[in-house]
Formats: C-alpha cells, sequence, structure tokens
C-alpha cells in the first residue's frame, strides 16, 4: 500500500512539474529526442537490436514447435483451423439494414 502511495506522489509532483515547464519546454525536448534518434549511430544500434531479437524469436519458435508441447499445440490449431475455416464459408450474418456479410 505504501507503495502505491509512493507511486501516486511521485506522479502527480511529476504533472505538476511538467505542466510547469510548459509547451516550450516539452517542444524542446521533443526536437532534442528527435534528433537524437536520427542519429546515424542510434539508428544502427536500433538496427542490430531489431536483428537480434528477429532471431531471437525464430530460434525460440523453431524450439517450441519442436518441442512435444509445441507438436500438441499444432496438431490442436490444425485441426481447430478447418474447424473455424469451415463454419466461416458456411455461416452468413446479416444486419439490421439488410447487409449481408
Amino acid at each position: 500500500m505504501r507503495g502505491k502511495l509512493m507511486f501516486i506522489t511521485g506522479l502527480a509532483a511529476g504533472f505538476v512539474l511538467g505542466s510547469r515547464a510548459g509547451r516550450e519546454k516539452y517542444e524542446e525536448i521533443a526536437a532534442n529526442a528527435k534528433k537524437v534518434w536520427e542519429h546515424p549511430t542510434v539508428q544502427e544500434a536500433a538496427g542490430v537490436a531489431q536483428a537480434q531479437a528477429n532471431k531471437l524469436y525464430t530460434e525460440g519458435k523453431d524450439k517450441l514447435n519442436q518441442s512435444k508441447l509445441g507438436e500438441k499445440l499444432s496438431s490442436a490449431s490444425s485441426s481447430s483451423d478447418s474447424t473455424t475455416s469451415d463454419l466461416s464459408t458456411s455461416s452468413v450474418s446479416s444486419n439490421s439494414t439488410g447487409t449481408t456479410y
């Protein structure tokens, strides 16, 4: 409970101090942040981080698919996908205006 109270107090203090700084200070901070983000070194680091994240995602996905749990999930999803596609192609609904979906 005390942690929540401290968090709310900090949030309120930040709001008050931020609103006192005004719109001009916000615009200055936003412009500086944009300048830093567009810096080539930062963009290169972001690209490297994205590539590593994609690699880890792919490796994790492959490991999961090769595990017993992954096999169960893929067999369950393939059977439910066929059932869902059968239902979606055979059912037609309409709204109160008579438009058929």
